[in-house]
């Protein structure tokens, strides 16, 4: 049984790992990029959700979240129905909804 949960709790530290450097190479590779899109004021819908995807995958993180809710915002002003796409798939693959907690955009 020992071996059993040592065994689990090194798959989760190397999960946590692997969490950890993804958040780290999304923000380097993304924070630049939302920014761009926004400064440039681009209307490129395609090249918006590629970023939204990619970043989706690591929203569990508050930094990663908080770019995820900028590009949703601005994305809003150019693709209502988009922006609201994208608020709504975070809604349903991160937010809690058995503990009642929801993030406002």
């Amino acid at each position: 049984m020992k071996d059993e949960f040592k065994g689990i709790m090194e798959i989760a530290e190397r999960l946590t790992v692997l969490q950890k450097q993804a958040v780290a190479q999304a923000l380097i590779a993304y924070e630049p990029e939302v920014q761009d899109i926004i400064f440039s004021a681009d209307v490129n819908i395609p090249r918006i959700e590629r970023v939204l995807d990619t970043l989706l995958d690591v929203a569990f993180d508050e930094r990663v979240l908080a770019l995820y809710k900028k590009l949703c915002r601005y994305l809003y002003s150019i693709d209502e129905s988009t922006a609201v796409f994208y608020v709504n798939s975070y809604r349903e693959i991160w937010e809690e909804e058995e503990t009642g907690m929801k993030d406002e955009f």
